[in-house]
């Protein structure tokens, strides 16, 4: 059950200190640890949000999900279920930055919103810290992304890659239990 907030008083959720919340839907059973910035985003019932991560307007994140600390989620990323993001993992949304229009304007999103992409992380995938994930790709069901890795293009279910790019190490993973 998803709740809407405007501020951190919450009564079926473990908030930890004050964060900055703005129009999110939080599910039940929710954990945010400290000095966290959400805003216009969903998270789904007993996510756990660690320390200092941001999860931009519009991304989605699933039921039973971790996300560790210093992670960045940004607008267009939907994490499903049961899915593990490790420490510093960096989701990427526009992979062909600017920061000025061809005016030598600074760029607002108008400049740039054809240029945005969507990423997809399907359920039971685990990333592990410190990963870049670039725009537009799809992480397949119960993928395991090696720590460090750079992800530029899909990632079959079930499959284990690392490196950069990110490379197939083992095709048919198994979680363990």
């Amino acid at each position: 059950m998803l709740k809407h907030i405007k501020n951190v008083s919450l009564i079926f959720n473990r908030v930890i200190h004050q964060k900055v919340v703005k129009n999110v839907q939080l599910g039940t059973g929710v954990t945010i640890w400290h000095f966290v910035n959400l805003y216009g985003c969903s998270i789904g019932d007993f996510t756990t949000v660690g320390t200092f991560v941001e999860i931009q307007n519009g991304a989605k994140v699933g039921a039973r999900c971790k996300i560790g600390s210093h992670s960045f989620i940004c607008e267009g990323v939907t994490i499903e279920d049961d899915v593990f993001i490790g420490h510093g993992v960096m989701f990427i949304n526009d992979n062909r930055p600017q920061s000025t229009s061809s005016d030598g304007t600074p760029e607002k999103r108008d400049d740039w919103e054809h240029r945005f992409v969507t990423t997809q992380v399907k359920k039971g995938a685990r990333i592990g810290s410190n990963c870049t994930i670039l725009g537009g790709v799809t992480i397949g069901e119960g993928a395991l992304i090696g720590a460090g890795s750079v992800v530029t293009k899909d990632v079959p279910a079930g499959i284990t890659v690392a490196g950069n790019p990110a490379r197939i190490l083992e095709k048919n993973n198994s979680r363990t239990e």
